[in-house]
């Protein structure tokens, strides 16, 4: 396996310049770790069994064939059978021994996998086809399950991003209020006011919305120009969104943890699965 070094964080957020701010630690992982080869994209499903009662829709999204909407429609035409017999019912639930079968052939939801990238600049977070290089690109071979990136980083922004076909896992992020944090190191253009971190962190509007963040602080042993700021939202544009309002440019910007997952032990580029541990604290967040 190869591997080289990754690049190493220039300090944590520190409190200075916000009276009651206090650095952030993230427990460090232990799975191994992989370097993302940009090959061709994957999306074969690999069959697997399946435990306790889900909700048929979910069981053939799962599969890897279609979106659950998607499923909801295939279900309401006839043309899924659980045991033999056709369902139409809608939030029908299959237990892990069933045959399901759509359109006649038999089919099973796939493993669900939990993939953690150290993104570097250059890779668009699509999964679209067309759009040169992805992320999807670089974790090619991580997984035959159908995984997607939770949330965005910019084609020129680099860090973590976590990959899923658990729609659960999913979910957690996409509550601005109750979400999982995500950690930023951003290097900006010119050195950040304190009157304008106070403003950042006490939270203010911007057209008329109420913009808010978890945490703002300067980088320990940096300029002012760095700063790590910590934010529940699953994309980057809210960032531009807060400089943009005072007037900084972002010259650099690096997702540097997702709650407790941080990208110590990820060269850049590269992957790895999280371990049970670390997906099980993910799911109490």
């Amino acid at each position: 396996m190869n591997r080289h070094q990754g690049s190493k964080g220039k300090g944590k957020p520190s409190g200075r310049g916000s009276g009651n701010q206090r650095s952030t630690s993230y427990a460090r992982g232990n799975a191994p770790i992989k370097k993302a080869n940009v090959a061709p994209k994957n999306t074969t499903s690999k069959p697997t069994g399946n435990s306790g009662e889900i909700r048929l829709n979910k069981y053939v999204a799962n599969s890897g064939m279609c979106s659950r909407r998607e499923a909801d429609v295939h279900i309401a035409t006839g043309l899924v059978s659980v045991n033999g017999k056709v369902i139409t019912e809608m939030g029908y639930k299959v237990k892990s021994g069933d045959e399901v079968r759509y359109d006649g052939a038999r089919i099973n939801p796939e493993k669900k996998a939990y993939v953690l990238l150290n993104k570097p600049k250059g890779f668009a977070t699509t999964t679209s086809e067309g759009k040169g290089r992805t992320v999807m690109d670089l974790v090619a071979n991580a997984t035959s399950s159908r995984i997607k990136p939770i949330g965005r980083l910019g084609r020129n922004s680099k860090g973590l991003l976590l990959f899923t076909n658990d729609d659960d896992v999913a979910a957690k992020f996409t509550n601005s209020k109750n979400g999982v944090a995500r950690l930023f190191h951003i290097e900006l253009d010119k050195n950040l006011k304190l009157e304008d971190l106070k403003k950042i962190q006490a939270g203010f509007k911007s057209e008329g919305k109420l913009i808010e963040v978890e945490e703002i602080s300067y980088i320990d042993g940096a300029s002012k120009k760095e700063i790590g700021l910590k934010i529940k939202n699953t994309g980057n544009t809210i960032i531009r969104t807060i400089f943009d309002y005072f007037k900084y440019d972002i010259i650099n910007l690096d997702c540097v943890a997702i709650g407790h997952l941080t990208k110590k032990d990820i060269p850049r580029g590269s992957w790895k699965h999280l371990t049970e541990q670390e997906l099980n604290t993910l799911k109490m967040l």
